[in-house]
């Protein structure tokens, strides 16, 4: 039987799921979400970075042909291509749709200039992200994210379920409590294939033109839009 859930209730339900298992609720988030959700009203919006592997993995084994999206904003690193195309040759099942921009490239430089990315990322991110994502999101009730409290000091108040007043619904995020070692230990524990750039001081991979690699002591978030004072692409402010 399906919990119903309104804006008014999002929080109750949220606080209520317990986090002292080995997989500090993850699971049962996430069994709630497909209980609670008809398949065609919740999807998974994937960078396809480390915590998402560590989620889609705890997914297929809940539901094997989830709704997957990806925002294909055709500036992707080859290496986060090639994880793609490995987890769906492990996880045939799985229904990952690329979703891309209407504007291409080359329409993007004609209407607003070359490299729109270097001068007003914001407007890039708009143009090849949130757009892209709100058509994805638009006939759905939920999704679910990979945001972990401990990545930076804007989602250090992220819960299990949130109020998304950008999109409209409910935002499910599993790992709220995992930290980066525990994703790579479960990584390394399930043998799962990942982006090979996170091996190379990249904790956090988006567009390439504005992802650069950190040193040990960087924050998460640091290698994005460096130098800029931006951390996030607008998908998860309001």
């Amino acid at each position: 039987m399906r919990t119903a859930v309104t804006y008014e209730n999002w929080n109750q339900i949220s606080d209520a799921f317990p986090f002292d298992d080995k997989l500090k609720g993850a699971r049962n988030v996430l069994e709630w979400a497909y209980k609670n959700f008809s398949e065609d009203k919740i999807v998974y919006a994937s960078s396809f970075g480390a915590e998402a592997i560590v989620l889609i993995d705890l997914i297929q084994e809940i539901k094997p042909d989830a709704h997957i999206v990806f925002l294909d904003t055709g500036l992707h690193f080859p290496e986060t291509y090639d994880v793609i195309d490995k987890i769906e040759a492990r996880f045939p099942m799985l229904r990952i749709e690329r979703k891309e921009p209407k504007l291409t490239l080359d329409q993007q430089a004609d209407e607003y200039g070359s490299a729109l990315w270097k001068r007003e990322p914001n407007s890039c991110c708009q143009i090849r992200k949130v757009i892209p994502l709100r058509e994805a999101l638009t006939p759905k009730q939920a999704w679910i994210s990979g945001l972990r409290r401990d990545q930076s000091a804007t989602r250090a108040n992220t819960q299990f379920l949130n109020k998304d007043e950008k999109f409209k619904n409910i935002k499910i995020c599993p790992l709220i409590h995992w930290t980066s070692d525990e994703v790579w230990s479960y990584i390394r524990e399930k043998d799962l294939p990942y982006n090979t750039l996170h091996d190379y001081g990249y904790p956090s991979i988006g567009c390439f033109p504005c992802t650069q690699a950190v040193d040990e002591n960087g924050d998460s978030r640091a290698g994005r839009w460096s130098g800029s004072g931006k951390t996030e692409c607008g998908l998860h402010t309001s």
